[in-house]
């Protein structure tokens, strides 16, 4: 009977570790490596773009973890995949003297409470890159953004979440201007019949960004009607460093 039952549990133990193989496998990310043309992204996404050629230069100064190569179509996939978005950013290869970091996983400086992280990251990257650039565009959050570096300078800085402006640096830029990009909030009337006595943000909208990200740098839309050779970037894990952190209040 012992014998049976060793048995049994043997067979039991080789038939589940067979059935379970193929479901582990399932769950591994496999990253395609052969080397393809640019894919449009910039819809609902963040991004930093960094005027070099030298990809692998940026990759090392985003102390980024785990990179691996990767193809366009993979890593245009990846940060957009619901189950990978929120833990992985794609460095594009370089397209036009501009390298791409694009994901969720950047620092986003949702509000005041929260602790700036996005521009001590831009500040590293201007100071060895020179120009670098931030933009945002997440409508259905009400999430929009754009920063400009230059040489560890900040030129412009521009924020707007759900609760109103959350920066507003440095003077409105000749293209923001030419995009009708005005900022201002219009007070109530007190004692207005109807007045709530609140403040009437004005928003920007995606199409503002992505046009804005062309005059500053390129169209993330309109990258795949380049011509250029295909081309391997990387896929990597965001330091954890980078991660939402609320300001501790004074005691």
């Amino acid at each position: 009977m012992t014998v049976f039952v060793a048995l049994f549990v043997g067979v039991t133990i080789a038939i589940t570790a067979l059935w379970l193989a193929p479901r582990l496998a399932q769950r591994r990310v496999v990253f395609g490596t052969v080397p393809d043309r640019p894919r449009p992204f910039g819809h609902r996404m963040s991004w930093i773009a960094i005027r070099t050629s030298n990809t692998d230069a940026v990759v090392r100064s985003l102390d980024l973890s785990n990179p691996t190569a990767a193809n366009w179509d993979s890593g245009i996939g990846t940060i957009y995949d619901d189950a990978l978005s929120d833990s992985y950013v794609f460095v594009t290869p370089p397209l036009k003297g501009w390298t791409f970091v694009c994901g969720l996983p950047l620092p986003q400086p949702i509000s005041a409470a929260f602790a700036d992280k996005l521009t001590p990251l831009l500040a590293v990257l201007s100071q060895e890159f020179g120009d670098v650039q931030y933009f945002a565009a997440f409508p259905i959050i009400d999430f929009f953004g754009w920063v400009r570096m230059h040489q560890g300078r900040m030129v412009r800085g521009f924020i707007i979440g759900d609760q109103g402006v959350v920066w507003d640096k440095g003077r409105l830029t000749p293209e923001e201007k030419a995009l009708g990009l005005k900022f201002y909030d219009v007070r109530g009337i007190r004692g207005r019949k109807g007045d709530a006595g609140g403040a009437i943000v004005l928003y920007p909208t995606e199409d503002q960004v992505l046009r804005l990200a062309a005059s500053w740098s390129l169209d993330p839309l309109l990258v795949d009607k380049s011509n250029a050779a295909p081309a391997l970037g990387w896929i990597a894990t965001a330091p954890g460093s980078w991660r939402s952190e609320r300001i501790k209040s004074a005691a």
